[in-house]
């Protein structure tokens, strides 16, 4: 650990992940994203083992959720969004997948949040965005967020980004992100790992880490 002007600035990754300025941040393990995988089982049990780790330890976790606006509310960004995303050539042909009562929203029910987790919904890719995830955060004093979920290159790499540029440290387990896309998800770690502003790890590390914490 380097100390300058009176700050502690990590060097490791376990200097990075002291267990009470670091959270777990599960990012949209929802049924209605995971069924769109290939391999969606395989990223379920590793996010599932880098959360238990997390409750074992009593790392405060939060979890979101992608929520789609009915039509009628949708602005110009959401509508071009879907259209893109159900490769639709009008706003008619769309349809809203992840309503508030629709059953592809709920998270996994395997991955249930305890009464002491959070949960926090967004439209955006980024966690960060129009949620009260910085705010809760900084409220405890969190330096370091763990990231893991689906998908990688869409929007977990702009939610490791925009926890830099906020001033986390973040930590991506790369072996418990899952990618739509492969080849797009392996870029997106690439561009990360080329900006050198988080640590890059895989499940077994940041679990034996924490628990040596």
């Amino acid at each position: 650990m380097e100390k300058a002007f009176g700050l502690d600035i990590p060097e490791t990754l376990a200097e990075a992940c002291t267990l009470n300025r670091t959270a777990l941040v599960v990012y949209d393990m929802q049924v209605g994203i995971l069924k769109q995988m290939s391999n969606g089982s395989e990223v379920k049990a590793q996010v599932s083992q880098v959360l238990q780790t997390a409750r074992d330890v009593g790392l405060r976790t939060f979890f979101m959720r992608h929520m789609s606006l009915p039509k009628e509310l949708s602005g110009v960004f959401q509508l071009r969004m879907a259209k893109a995303w159900q490769r639709a050539t009008s706003v008619d042909d769309i349809h809203p997948w992840f309503l508030r009562d629709a059953p592809g929203f709920q998270l996994d029910p395997d991955l249930g949040p305890l009464p002491s987790e959070a949960i926090f919904d967004k439209l955006t890719m980024s966690a960060f965005e129009g949620t009260p995830l910085n705010m809760a955060l900084r409220d405890c004093g969190i330096d370091t967020v763990i990231i893991v979920g689906v998908a990688t290159e869409i929007g977990i790499e702009p939610t490791v980004r925009h926890a830099a540029d906020l001033g986390f440290i973040p930590v991506v387990v790369t072996d418990a992100c899952g990618a739509g896309d492969q080849a797009a998800g392996e870029r997106a770690l690439a561009s990360l790992k080329f900006m050198g502003d988080a640590f890059l790890t895989d499940v077994e590390e940041i679990c034996q880490i924490l628990k040596d914490n």
